[in-house]
């Protein structure tokens, strides 16, 4: 068995995520802390028993889907006898869980990754105006023809639209200022996309609307310690294997304007011998892409004590 860890990111939030597991073991309570101590706020009680309009701002989603995702790696490794550093190839995160990836991998760590994300939330929100970017899911095209429908939108409307998630075949994201996305909408109706779904965000992610965000983390990278990768790093925006940490921050920086290229990182764990993949924390989003873009591939799930219970029988057995 050849293992690869993936995190999941915005959208796979729900208000209870992490209960279980600092219910019932002390290495998930101990992240939870450590995330709340960083960010001087109760971000578990948010989590576990707060509102959910208040969870699912981005300044608190980020950071909480962060510390889900760090405490269910540290349950299954103390349940288990795996560790990261000796039976893991890979890590990887789509969009913010490529945060929870660098913490796994030893490349930042659980305070610094919580401020980064809660920075990070704050300025894609301070980035654009509510109102003025938006983004949709395009059901049944490749990326190469969400592009096509992206560039053409933003040649009739002069306004941003490009293909901003190569989530799996047949599932792109689009991103960009609203009467583009709209347009872009109307265009692949017209050209019989299967489905078109306007997604629920308040912000562009991943299109050039975000430079300023981007600009920022860069700034915010400057003061922050970033160690070599302990297992293979791959990231959104190259599909591929980082370990030179200028590398890493400048594809971090990147990924804010730039393409998570889910779709082709899984292929290239695949390709590398990855048999089983372990996703870690909260929903189950990219296990359900996994199977759409490889169905070789064997996906587990941890994010609760019953998911943690499958995965280890399957593991043992």
């Amino acid at each position: 068995m050849s293992l690869s860890f993936v995190f999941p990111g915005q959208g796979s939030q729900f208000v209870g995520m992490g209960k279980e597991l600092a219910e019932n073991f002390s290495v998930a309570r101990e992240v939870f802390n450590e995330v709340d101590e960083a960010l001087n706020q109760k971000l578990y009680t948010l989590m576990t028993d707060g509102d959910e309009k208040e969870l699912s701002l981005t300044h608190n989603t980020q950071p909480a889907l962060m510390a889900v995702s760090i405490a269910s790696l540290k349950v299954l490794e103390a349940e288990s006898n795996i560790t990261l550093k000796e039976n893991v190839s890979f890590v990887s995160g789509h969009s913010l869980g490529e945060y929870s990836a660098l913490v796994a991998s030893n490349v930042l760590n659980i305070g610094d990754a919580s401020k980064l994300l809660r920075l990070r939330g704050q300025e894609m929100q301070n980035a654009v105006p509510v109102g003025e970017g938006a983004m949709a899911a395009l059901i049944g095209v490749d990326f190469e023809e969400a592009s096509v429908i992206a560039d053409q939108a933003s040649s009739e409307t002069k306004l941003v639209c490009q293909s901003a998630n190569d989530n799996a075949p047949g599932q792109v994201v689009i991103s960009g200022a609203t009467a583009a996305i709209n347009k872009a909408m109307e265009i692949a109706k017209d050209k019989g996309v299967k489905k078109v779904v306007l997604l629920p965000v308040s912000v562009p992610s991943h299109s050039p609307m975000m430079k300023p965000a981007s600009d920022a983390m860069a700034k915010a990278f400057e003061d922050v310690t970033f160690n070599q990768p302990i297992v293979g790093l791959v990231q959104n925006t190259v599909a591929q294997s980082v370990s030179d940490v200028k590398e890493i921050k400048a594809n971090l920086v990147n990924q804010l304007i730039g393409t998570v290229r889910w779709r082709e990182s899984v292929i290239f764990m695949k390709d590398q011998g990855v048999d089983t993949m372990i996703e870690l924390g909260a929903g189950k989003v990219l296990s359900g892409l996994a199977r759409r873009i490889d169905k070789q591939i064997s996906m587990l799930n941890v994010g609760d004590k019953t998911t943690l219970e499958k995965t280890l029988a399957k593991l043992q057995g």
